[in-house]
């Protein structure tokens, strides 16, 4: 039996679940999900799901562990992971994970990440420090993987203090709005070979502000919607060659500082969250150190992932690639955490 065959991948069913256990299959690794009792009829009718491990609810994850590292399973985390589990308990999580969690304070704290970001050399909006500051419409934002909730938009101060209050004290980022396209860009980095790919880039459809785009200004005066910034789709979306470099660019720099900041650095699929302008500069908004979902809409692959392979590859399929090719050298150290 060839040694890929001994291990299983595992993952929450949620998020990106179906697409992380298809190409798995895909890839010849039998597959493992844990999820809720409401969640088991959905789950069950995917034939390349070879086990399912029921739970009461996500916060027992915990009691399943000693299971998941008998079956050899290793972890895939996807944007629910924190979400369902908390920061700490995903930094002590026992069972062989895919990626550095050294990350994950990077990633849930707005500020850090922009610090990242800015240690990299990459545009960011402005950031105000106070309410006070804010002299031109601005984007309020939660911490964390959220898909959009708690965010709001204020175009002076007077509107930030009447909308603030709807946070009730949650922590908060209150940066420049920045008028452009929203485009995600999905990358991939190996430590295995040092080499970083862009698989996929999406758009997200946001409910209800893109709506709102669609009806003229005048006519929206009277209407009383609040713009809301929830998730509820994706849109693929192809660059213009011209700006791949500049997308390439990015995510070099993003993967060098992490080297620089926190031992071992950024690996796996990663999304810069970004905006171009009219004048096709762009600024970063987030980082997301994981899959994400606007990779849903690749299960079959990509216009960029055909570039690098002869196969339909997914971010999902790309990395069970990658732990396929560590465990056949040897190198399964360098990936899982």
């Amino acid at each position: 039996m060839e040694a890929y065959k001994r291990y299983k991948i595992a993952t929450l069913g949620s998020h990106s679940a179906l697409q992380i256990l298809k190409g798995a299959h895909d890839e010849g690794f039998k597959t493992l999900l844990v999820c809720t009792s409401d969640r088991i009829s959905l789950y069950g009718r995917f034939n390349f799901i070879d086990k399912i491990i029921e739970i009461k609810s996500y916060s027992d994850f915990p009691k399943i562990e000693s299971i998941l590292i008998k079956e050899k399973a290793i972890i895939i985390p996807h944007g629910s992971f924190v979400a369902y589990l908390g920061l700490e308990e995903n930094k002590k999580m026992k069972v062989p994970y895919f990626g550095n969690k050294k990350v994950l304070d990077w990633e849930s704290d707005r500020l850090k990440q922009r610090e990242w970001m800015e240690k990299a050399g990459i545009p960011v909006p402005r950031k105000y420090n106070t309410p006070n500051e804010i002299d031109k419409p601005v984007l309020v934002k939660t911490y964390g993987a959220a898909g959009g909730h708690g965010y709001f938009f204020a175009k002076n101060k007077k509107q930030f203090a009447l909308r603030i209050k709807s946070l009730k004290n949650k922590p908060h980022l209150i940066q420049e709005y920045v008028i452009g396209v929203p485009l995600y860009i999905h990358y991939f980095y190996s430590p295995l070979t040092d080499k970083l790919e862009i698989l996929s880039i999406d758009k997200r459809y946001e409910t209800n502000v893109d709506s709102l785009g669609r009806i003229p200004s005048q006519n929206q005066q009277g209407l009383g919607i609040e713009p809301s910034f929830v998730v509820v789709g994706n849109s693929p979306l192809v660059l213009r060659e011209s700006l791949l470099a500049d997308a390439f660019e990015m995510g070099e720099r993003v993967v060098r500082e992490s080297k620089e900041l926190m031992p071992g650095g950024l690996w796996g699929p990663f999304c810069l969250e970004t905006i171009i302008t009219p004048q096709q500069k762009f600024y970063i908004i987030e980082i997301s150190c994981r899959i994400v979902a606007g990779t849903n809409l690749f299960i079959n692959g990509s216009p960029y992932a055909s570039l690098y392979y002869d196969k339909e590859v997914s971010t999902g399929r790309r990395i069970a690639m990658e732990i396929k090719d560590a465990i056949k050298s040897k190198s399964l150290a360098k990936i899982l955490n």
